[in-house]
C-alpha cells in the first residue's frame, strides 16, 4: 500500500507542478503548489514515524542483547561461578596490599563512577572455593573485559599477564581474558583470586569505552570458562573483524566504481566505509610506544574526516553542487568540513590531558548535528524529487538517531553498557543496505547504458544504410545527369548539323525520290532528338501529333482516315520513351496499310482506361488481309517483329488480327506512367512550340 501511495503521490506531483507552472503563466493563484507542500509534509510526517519505529526496534534489540550477554544468574549445574564483587584497594605495588585500605566493589565496576579522577593500578580480592571432587580438575578465570590492562595472582603468585603494566598501559579494553589456574596452586577452599588492573581516568580518554574499570569475573571448569571466552569473543571481536573486511571491500569496490563513474559521492562512501573498517575493526596495535595523550588524540581525529565523508556523500548523492547556485554553497560547506579536521586536534591539545573526554564529547555532539542536518537534507531532496531512496533512508536516519543516542547517553554516563551490544553490527549493515543500492542504482545505468549503447548502434546502423544507399542514388542520380547532358549534346548536335543539313536537301532538291528520303530521314532525326531530351508530354498532346502525321501520310496515300479520340481531354503524363516508341510502331502500321494492305479506309481509336492505368490504340483497315501463305508467320514480315518488341519493351503487347479479304485490326496497349500532372504540365510547358516547329519545319506529304 504504501508503494501504491507512493506512485500516486509521484503521479499527482508530476500533475500539480504541471498545471501550477499553467497557473503561474495564467496569473491564477498556485492552489496545487500548495497542495504539492502538503503532501511533501505528510511525506515528512511519514518519514519521522517510520525513522522513530526503526530507533525504538533499535534500542529495543540493544537492551535485550545486553540482557542476553548477561544473564543475571549462572546455572550452578556446569561448576561456573560468577564473582559479583571483590575487596578493592588502588595500589601500584606488585602484590596485593593487603594492610591498605579498602572496600568491597560490586561488579562490574567504572572508575568514572567509584574512583572519578584516578590513574594507575587498582587491586580486586575473590575468594572461592575449588570445584567439588570427581568434576573436571582444570579450573580457569574468565574476564570478560579489563581497562586498559590486567594482570592475575592465584594464592600469591603471578600466573597471568595481559601485557604493559606501566604508563603507557596496554590497550586490551576490547579484549576478553581466560586464564588458566594451575592445579598446584589451587586449594580446596579459601583460594585468593587477586586481579590488578591499570588504566586511565575518563577525563584523560575520549571515549568512556577506554576508562578505566573491570567488568564480571567467572571461574570454573576449563571447558565451559573456554566457551563463554570463545562465545564472547566471537561476537566481540571476531565478527566486528569479518564485518570491518567485508565493509573494506565494498570501500574499495565504491572506490572502483567511483574511478570508472567519475561521481564524487562514492568516493566519499567509499572511503567512509573504510574509515568505519578501519575503527570497528580491532585491527589497530594494542601496545603502542607513544604517550595516552597522543594515542586518543589520533583516534579522535579519524571522527573529523567520517563526519565529513558522510555529510559529503549525502549532500553529493542528493544533489547538491550540481544544480545552479550551489558550487559556491558546495565550497563553503566544504572549507568548514575540512577546517573542523585540523580544528578538533589543535582545540583538544589546547585542552589539556585532563580535558580530552569534555572536547571530545562536545566535538561528537557537533558530529552528530552535522549528519543529522545532511540526512534531513538528503530526505527533502529525495522526498521532492520522489526518489527509492527515501524510505531507506528514512529506516537509516532512525538507525543512526538510535546508534548515535544510545553513544551520546552512555558517553555522558547515562547508559552503562557491557558485552554484546547491537550498535556493533547495525552501523556495518547499514553501510551495507545503502552500498547495495548505489550497486543495484549502477547496475540500472549499466542496463540503461547498455540499451542506449544498443539502439546508438542501431540507429548509426541504420544511417550508415541510408547513407550508402543516398549516395548510390547520388552516384546514380549523377551518372543519369551525366547521360542527359550527353543526350542534349547529341540531340543539340543532331538537330543543328544534320536536321539543317536534311532540311536543306528537301528544299533544295530536284529530285522527288531524294527529297522524300531527307524529309522521312528529317522526321525520323526530329523524333530520336525528341527522345534524347527526355522531356515528358501529356497524352492529349501525344495524340495530337500522332493524328496529324497518320491523316497527312493516309491522305497524300489516297486512303480515308477516321481518328477517334476519347470522349474527355485526357491529362494523363507520357515519357519521352514511350512517346518514341509508340510514334515508332503506330508508323510502321500506317506503313504497312499504305504498302501492303490495299485499303481504301482506316480507322484509328485511341481509348484510356484510368483503372486500369492502360493506355489502347486499334488500328483497323478494310484492305486485303494477310495473305494465306503468310498466314502462322506474321511475326516474319511486314514490321511485326518490330513492332511486338517496341511494345515489350515497354512493358505492353501489340496483337495483330487478319485474315483474307477482312481486312487488319492492330491493338496496342501500352501501361502509363504514374507520373505527377504538375510535372507533366511543367515539362509540357516547352513541348508544344518545339513540336509545332517541326511540324511547321516537316514538309507537306
Amino acid at each position: 500500500m504504501l508503494h501504491r501511495w507512493w506512485q500516486s503521490w509521484a503521479q499527482g506531483r508530476k500533475a500539480g507542478l504541471t498545471e501550477s507552472a499553467v497557473s503561474v503563466e495564467e496569473g491564477a493563484s498556485p492552489t496545487v503548489s500548495t497542495l504539492s507542500w502538503r503532501r511533501l509534509a505528510w511525506l515528512g510526517v511519514l518519514g519521522l514515524m517510520l525513522a522513530t519505529v526503526a530507533a525504538y526496534a533499535m534500542l529495543a534489540l540493544n537492551r535485550e542483547a545486553v540482557r542476553i550477554s548477561h544473564p543475571g544468574v549462572v546455572s550452578a549445574k556446569d561448576g561456573v561461578r560468577s564473582l559479583d564483587e571483590a575487596w578493592s584497594v588502588a595500589s601500584d605495588a606488585p602484590q596485593f596490599p593487603a594492610l591498605a585500605p579498602g572496600r568491597m566493589q560490586a561488579l562490574p565496576d567504572e572508575w568514572a563512577a567509584s574512583r572519578p579522577g584516578y590513574q594507575g593500578g587498582v587491586w580486586y580480592r575473590f575468594r572461592f572455593d575449588q570445584v567439588p571432587s570427581g568434576a573436571d580438575p582444570l579450573q580457569a578465570v574468565y574476564i570478560e573485559r579489563a581497562c586498559s590492562n590486567v594482570e592475575v595472582h592465584l594464592n600469591g603468585e603471578l600466573v597471568w599477564r595481559g601485557g604493559r603494566m606501566t604508563d603507557p598501559y596496554t590497550r586490551n579494553c576490547y579484549r576478553t581474558h581466560l586464564v588458566p589456574l594451575p592445579v598446584s596452586l589451587l586449594k580446596p577452599t579459601e583460594n585468593a583470586l587477586d586481579i590488578k588492573v591499570v588504566g586511565y581516568p575518563v577525563e584523560r580518554v575520549t571515549a568512556r569505552q577506554r576508562a578505566g574499570g573491570l567488568a564480571a569475573v567467572r571461574v570454573g571448569p576449563l571447558q565451559e570458562i573456554r566457551q563463554l571466552a570463545d562465545q564472547q569473543t566471537f561476537w566481540t571481536s571476531t565478527i566486528a573483524q569479518v564485518l570491518g573486511g567485508l565493509l573494506a571491500v565494498l570501500g574499495l569496490f565504491a572506490l572502483g566504481l567511483a574511478w570508472v563513474r567519475k561521481l564524487g559521492y562514492l568516493v566519499h562512501f567509499g572511503l567512509l566505509t573504510l574509515g568505519w573498517a578501519l575503527m570497528t575493526g580491532r585491527l589497530f596495535p594494542l601496545d603502542v610506544p607513544m604517550p595516552n595523550a597522543a594515542q586518543e588524540v589520533l583516534i579522535a581525529m579519524m571522527f573529523a574526516p567520517m563526519a565529513a565523508f558522510a555529510v559529503k556523500f549525502l549532500l553529493g548523492y542528493a544533489g547538491h553542487g550540481v544544480r545552479s547556485g550551489s558550487p559556491q554553497q558546495g565550497g563553503r560547506v566544504n572549507a568548514v568540513l575540512w577546517a573542523q579536521c585540523v580544528l578538533m586536534p589543535a582545540s583538544l591539545l589546547l585542552l589539556g590531558v585532563d580535558h580530552l573526554f569534555l572536547g571530545a564529547r562536545l566535538w561528537y555532539v557537533v558530529f552528530s548535528l552535522e549528519i543529522f542536518a545532511a540526512i534531513a537534507y538528503f530526505l527533502w531532496e529525495a522526498g521532492k524529487g520522489r526518489r527509492a531512496e527515501f524510505w531507506l533512508m528514512c529506516v537509516a536516519l532512525g538507525v543512526v538517531a538510535a546508534v548515535l543516542g544510545i553513544e551520546l547517553s552512555y558517553q555522558a554516563g547515562l547508559l552503562r553498557l557491557w558485552g554484546i551490544h547491537v550498535t556493533h553490527f547495525v552501523m556495518p549493515l547499514l553501510y551495507g543496505a545503502v552500498a547495495v543500492r548505489l550497486i543495484q542504482v549502477y547496475a540500472r545505468a549499466l542496463q540503461t547504458a547498455e540499451g542506449a549503447r544498443q539502439q546508438l548502434e542501431r540507429r548509426v546502423h541504420e544511417i550508415s544504410v541510408e547513407i550508402e544507399r543516398n549516395f548510390n542514388q547520388i552516384a546514380e542520380l549523377r551518372v543519369e545527369q551525366i547521360a542527359e547532358k550527353e543526350r542534349k549534346r547529341i540531340a543539340s548536335d543532331l538537330h543543328d548539323d544534320l536536321g539543317a543539313k536534311l532540311l536543306t536537301i528537301v528544299h533544295t532538291s530536284d529530285n522527288d525520290r531524294i527529297s522524300t528520303l531527307a524529309r522521312e530521314a528529317l522526321e525520323e532525326m526530329r523524333l530520336s532528338v525528341r527522345g534524347l531530351t527526355g522531356r515528358p508530354m501529356v497524352l492529349s498532346d501525344a495524340l495530337a501529333d500522332w493524328r496529324a502525321e497518320v491523316v497527312s501520310r493516309l491522305g497524300q496515300a489516297g486512303i480515308e482516315c477516321e481518328w477517334r479520340n476519347p470522349n474527355e481531354i485526357v491529362e494523363e503524363p507520357l515519357s519521352s520513351r514511350t512517346y518514341v516508341q509508340t510514334t515508332r510502331i503506330l508508323r510502321e502500321a500506317v506503313s504497312n496499310v499504305i504498302k501492303h494492305s490495299a485499303a481504301s479506309h482506316v480507322v484509328i481509336a485511341a481509348d484510356v482506361q484510368l483503372e486500369r492505368r492502360e493506355f489502347l490504340l486499334v488500328i483497323q483497315d478494310n484492305g486485303k488481309g494477310i495473305p494465306l501463305e503468310l498466314d502462322g508467320r506474321l511475326d516474319r514480315g511486314h514490321g511485326m517483329t518490330s513492332m511486338k518488341h517496341r511494345a515489350k519493351q515497354l512493358s505492353g503487347q501489340c496483337l495483330v488480327e487478319s485474315g483474307p479479304g477482312f481486312g487488319t485490326v492492330i491493338r496496342l496497349t501500352l501501361p502509363l506512367e504514374m507520373a505527377t500532372l504538375q510535372q507533366v504540365r511543367a515539362a509540357g510547358m516547352s513541348m508544344p512550340g518545339s513540336a509545332a516547329s517541326m511540324r511547321s519545319n516537316a514538309p507537306p506529304h
